[in-house]
Order: C-alpha cells, then sequence, then structure tokens
C-alpha cells in the first residue's frame, strides 16, 4: 500500500475518531468534578495545607490526590467564566478535547505497535465507546492517556532502545503522581509482564540446573582425581557427564525448535529488558517528586486497608452477567485462542490475564483491561490477518480511501456519532434529579452556613463543596476513614474517626440516626425523597421540614 493511499486513511481515520469521541463525551458533568473544581480553587488560594477545608470535621487531614489535575480544572472553569460561555461549559470542552485525544493516541499507539491501520481504527473505536462509561471530567481521564503512552514506548524501548523512549517513561510516572496518585502503583504493574516474560527466558533457555549438575559432576571428579582412588567412581561420574551433556545438547535444539515455531505461546528473550528493568526501578522514586511526601507510595495500602473499596459502587468486584460488554470481550479473547491456532507472546498472556483478573477483583478496572487489553488484542487480530489474508486489510483500506468510499465513511460516520450525541442534545451540566441545586439555593439564602452541622448523602456531598457548604461527607471517601485521619497503634490497626462507617450505618438505618445524630451534634439533614432514613424522619417529631421538592428534602433537627 502506497504513502499517499496510507495518508489519506490516517486523514479520514483522525475525523471519524474525532467525531465519536465527541459524541460519546457526555455533558451532564459527574459527582467528583464538582469538588475537584472548590480544591482547585483552594490550592490557588491557601496553597497544599494537607487539611481538609470542606467538612465541618474539625482537623481532618487531606492529601490532596490529584492535586495538579484539581488545579487545572479549575484554571479551566474560571477561563470559562471569565469569556462568558461558563465555567461548567469550559470543562465540558476540556473533556471533549481530552476524550479526542484519547482516542487519537490510541489510534496512534495501536497503528505503531500492529502496523495495520485498519485493526487500528477499528479496534479504537470499539474500545471508545466500551469506555464511554468512564469517560468523564476526571482525573482518570488524563491518566488513561498516560497509561496509553507508556505501552507505547516500553513496546518501542524493547523494539529499539532509543534513549528517548526512557526519558519519556521516567517523565510519565511524575505526571501520574502530580494528576491522580491514587493508580501511580499500577504505572508499574504494566512493566510486569514483560520482566515476567523474561525472567522465564533466561530460566528455560539456560538449562541453569542441568548446568549445575555437570559442574558438579566435574568438581566431584577433580577431588578424586587429586586424591588418585575412586577409580570406578570417576567412571561412574565421567558417564553422568557426558549423559547429562547429551541431554542438555537435546534440550537445546528443542528449544530453538520451538522458538522457530512455537505451538501457541511466543517465549522470546528481548535483550532491551534488562535495560527497561533498571528505567523501572528508577522510576520507583519519582513518587518523590510531589509536594505531597511520601503519599503516592502509602495511598493505596491505605486504600485498601480500609471499608471505602467494600462499598463504593466503582471499587466492587465485576459480576460479569450484568456487564455483557465485558463478557463479550472476554469471550472473544478465548474464541481466538481456544479455536485458532494464532500465537500469543508471553508478555501479552501475562498481561491479559492479570487484567482480567483485576476487573473481576473491582469494577473500576475494567476500564484497565479494555483499554491496555486492546493492544493485545489488536496484536492476535493482525497475526490472524496475516496468517489467513494478509491483503485483505489493505483492499477494505483502499476501498475506504476511493471517493466513493471516502463519502460512505463520513456518512457513516456522522451517522453513527449523531445516534449517539442526540440523547445528549438539552442535557444540563447539573442534573437537579442528581444534585439538590434549589435545596443549596434555599440554604445559602436562608440558613448560617458557618454554624450548621449538616448531615448529607454521600452521592451528592462533592456539589454541596462546590457550592461552599460544609459536609458530612462526600465522595473523596477515604478521607473520612480512620486509615487516613488516624495512626496506627500498637496492634498496628488504625484508630481514628470512621465517619464513613458512621455514615453507611445511618443511611442504611443500622444504627439509630438520633444516638449518631446527638454524637456529631447535626442541626441539619438533607437527603433524598426516597432514602431509606427519610422514612423515618419524616415521621419523626423533632425534625422539622424546611424545604421539599420533588427528589430532596431538607430537615431542621430541634
Amino acid at each position: 500500500m502506497d504513502k499517499k493511499t496510507k495518508m489519506k486513511f490516517n486523514v479520514l481515520a483522525v475525523f471519524v475518531i474525532i467525531l465519536f469521541c465527541f459524541a460519546l463525551t457526555p455533558v451532564t458533568l459527574q459527582n467528583d468534578t464538582y469538588y475537584t473544581i472548590a480544591i482547585g480553587e483552594h490550592i490557588l488560594q491557601n496553597g497544599i495545607d494537607m487539611q481538609d477545608p470542606f467538612s465541618w470535621h474539625e482537623d481532618l487531614p487531606y492529601t490532596y490526590p490529584h492535586w495538579a489535575y484539581d488545579v487545572g480544572t479549575y484554571l479551566v472553569y474560571q477561563l470559562g467564566e471569565n469569556i462568558g460561555i461558563g465555567g461548567f461549559a469550559a470543562i465540558y470542552i476540556a473533556t471533549i478535547i481530552l476524550s479526542v485525544t484519547l482516542g487519537l493516541v490510541l489510534y496512534y499507539a495501536l497503528n505503531k505497535i500492529c502496523k495495520n491501520q485498519l485493526v487500528a481504527f477499528l479496534i479504537t473505536i470499539g474500545v471508545v465507546y466500551l469506555l464511554k462509561s468512564f469517560i468523564a471530567a476526571r482525573a482518570q481521564l488524563v491518566t488513561y492517556i498516560l497509561f496509553v503512552l507508556t505501552i507505547l514506548f516500553i513496546e518501542k524501548f524493547i523494539e529499539t532502545k532509543k534513549k528517548r523512549y526512557a526519558v519519556y517513561l521516567i517523565i510519565i510516572p511524575i505526571i501520574i503522581a502530580n494528576v491522580h496518585l491514587a493508580v501511580w502503583p499500577f504505572y508499574f504493574v504494566l512493566y510486569l509482564p514483560y520482566i515476567a516474560e523474561y525472567i522465564l527466558a533466561i530460566y528455560t533457555e539456560s538449562d541453569i540446573f542441568r548446568k549445575l549438575q555437570i559442574k558438579w559432576y566435574k568438581y566431584r571428579i577433580k577431588k578424586l582425581t587429586v586424591k588418585n582412588k575412586a577409580k570406578e567412581k570417576i567412571e561412574d561420574l565421567t558417564a553422568k557427564v557426558d549423559e547429562s551433556q547429551s541431554k542438555l545438547e537435546k534440550s537445546i535444539r528443542r528449544k530453538d525448535e520451538r522458538r522457530k515455531n512455537p505451538y501457541r505461546i511466543v517465549l522470546r528473550k528481548e535483550s532491551n529488558v534488562k535495560y527497561l528493568i533498571i528505567i523501572m526501578l528508577v522510576c520507583v522514586f519519582t513518587g518523590l517528586l510531589t509536594p505531597l511526601g511520601d503519599t503516592p507510595y502509602t495511598y493505596l495500602p491505605k486504600t485498601m486497608e480500609g471499608n471505602t473499596m467494600d462499598n463504593i459502587s466503582e471499587h466492587l468486584p465485576l459480576t460479569l452477567i450484568q456487564d455483557p460488554k465485558t463478557l463479550t470481550v472476554i469471550v472473544l479473547f478465548l474464541l481466538i485462542l481456544i479455536f485458532t491456532d494464532t500465537k500469543i507472546k508471553l508478555s501479552d498472556l501475562f498481561m491479559i490475564t492479570g487484567l482480567t483478573l483485576m476487573a473481576f477483583m473491582s469494577r473500576r478496572q475494567v476500564s484497565m483491561f479494555v483499554l491496555i487489553g486492546a493492544f493485545v488484542f489488536a496484536k492476535l487480530i493482525v497475526s490472524l490477518i496475516n496468517k489467513y489474508d494478509k491483503e485483505g486489510t489493505d483492499k477494505v483500506v483502499q476501498a475506504m480511501t476511493s471517493f466513493f468510499g471516502k463519502i460512505i465513511t463520513i456518512l457513516l460516520g456522522i451517522l453513527v456519532s449523531f445516534t449517539l450525541y442526540k440523547g445528549k442534545i438539552g442535557n444540563p451540566y447539573v442534573s437537579q434529579s442528581t444534585y439538590p441545586v434549589q435545596a443549596c439555593d434555599y440554604i445559602l439564602e436562608n440558613l448560617d452556613v458557618e454554624n450548621m452541622r449538616i448531615f448529607n448523602e454521600y452521592n451528592f456531598g462533592s456539589y454541596l463543596v462546590y457550592r461552599g457548604i460544609p459536609v458530612f461527607v462526600d465522595s473523596r471517601a477515604d478521607l473520612y476513614t480512620p486509615e487516613f485521619n488516624g495512626a496506627k497503634n500498637e496492634e498496628g490497626k488504625y484508630e481514628g474517626r470512621d465517619i464513613f462507617s458512621d455514615y453507611l450505618n445511618i443511611s442504611n438505618i443500622s444504627t439509630y440516626y438520633e444516638n449518631k445524630f446527638e454524637e456529631y451534634d447535626i442541626t441539619h439533614v438533607l437527603i433524598r425523597k426516597n432514602s431509606k432514613l427519610n422514612m423515618f424522619l419524616s415521621r419523626d417529631d423533632n425534625y422539622v421540614e424546611l424545604y421539599s421538592d420533588n427528589n430532596f428534602v431538607l430537615y431542621e433537627r430541634e
């Protein structure tokens, strides 16, 4: 295929990917975006003080786990306010730009690694569609882009050993540690499949045990020869040396044959991986290049020790029957691996197996399974194409870049994108059925915000933070757990304020709400009308209804 045709297809692919990513970007903002704006403003005004300024609980430490993204989001918000389009509109535009960037970077990386434009384009479209529920104005959108680049740079470094890829690989974890440090440890997970393959290749190629056995026999022969006795023993050991040497040579020949024509799993000793290990070890120290101290090293272990991962929806284990899209992807992988003679690199097998296990452990990791697994899937598909119809994709590309082909592709891209986008037309930036917009207006106009101690729900606490109303809890869940606001005792357990568990127990009516409200000296309660707690408060004479709409109700506690 000539360069001109390749260029035409690239232009066509980029146009369709931009349209598709734009159509999939949600208009209505997500929960975490609201506190992100408030935190970004706070950092610019007060710096990183490692203290929470937004809940009414006193002296809660806060780690600012994505401070750089928070600041960037607030600056975008403020820019929108200053130029008159509105802060939320500016954030929506920024999210579109990040979404499009993710699509284009993924297409570029897939194209570079699998070296097939059509496969790279189709898989990019599929991946972006599968990630649509993860596309939001959150720090994760930036880290998705960085993880795609990480895979690209690792693969290119192993292939070429060019220094610039090593530099890029060192810069990326520095960015992650400041933009979204919760996923900083995952950066190192991406290295592990390559390193594991390298170590196994060294082990299997070296026949280390048989070589050590031969050396031991020769050592014993030397000792016995010096003593000039035990001739029968020497002869026996010499025979064992010859036998082991023969087996070693046969083993080497068999491995050479397997390397030339492997059955299913390709095991290669990539010499540049040893330098990749050095790069990874250097990157371990990049966690220190933040204003947050040792937080990149402690944040994930503390989170895993707490109970937030057991109670927040996105951290719960994956149930395949409830996620048919992920089930379909897993089935496609299995069909290719089982029912075709496609060969897979051992590092790719390790990668996809590890990603699958992580996805089963947490729904949030489904995004990593889809995003990083795309590279493995692309290699398998290209391997199939090269085996059965090597020229087939070139013919499809030429057809798509013909005059009528371009028109059909563009029209189809516009049609699909519009179908996805039309459901978002007229959507507000803030959903008043999800967030208590009017209730907040009432609070700010009629109540003494500085002296009230409100009990609110987790799912809209961030919006209250954005509106400047001190909260009981919000979606910065870790902030409200002993692991982050307490210290370890002599038994190695964290002691501190377990506000998050108290919130869960109150909301689920697993504890008597009045006792906890008395403990926290609650003055007001803002909850959803259809909540369990409202069933009790609406019948409790000690709670006076101050405000009510179709979705939310505000009580004053007497």
